[in-house]
């Protein structure tokens, strides 16, 4: 199996940040390599179950589930059901922690998922800098704004 963990401190408070990644539908919004996405049979993005169908800039689909959210504990765990990667059973964690010096945020993403063995530095590099890293260093440029 297959891990990937990204962390980084988000100088904004928790909620501000969470206001904005808690959406399950918003990744346009803060996360560049996404270029378009909808939720599935027009449920609601916070409903845990639906299914975002979303493209990246380069034109590749995907479709996630949303399997956990929690507003108390600042989380939401996903798995991927349709990917151009050549993966099986990813599950991701996005998890969001109050920094009370500074009221900052304390931010980790992380993932799990099985793969052929040749190919799994090259996926968990890719998905943690041009995922989970990019998506963070994105978030920090919107917070100071």
């Amino acid at each position: 199996m297959a891990r990937v963990y990204v962390s980084s401190v988000i100088d904004a408070p928790v909620a501000r940040v969470w206001e904005r990644v808690r959406d399950f539908n918003g990744l346009p919004r803060w996360l560049p390599a996404v270029r378009e996405s909808r939720i599935e049979n027009g449920e609601p993005s916070d409903r845990v179950g639906c299914v975002r169908d979303f493209r990246l800039q380069n034109g590749d689909r995907l479709r996630e589930q949303l399997l956990a959210l929690s507003d108390y504990d600042y989380f939401c765990t996903y798995s991927i059901l349709e990917s151009p990667m050549p993966l099986t059973g990813y599950v991701a964690t996005l998890r969001l922690t109050p920094i009370t010096d500074g009221d900052r945020t304390f931010a980790e993403w992380t993932a799990e998922f099985d793969c052929a063995p040749e190919m799994a530095d090259e996926l968990v590099n890719g998905i943690g800098t041009n995922v989970f890293l990019a998506g963070f260093t994105a978030l920090k440029r919107q917070m100071a704004s």
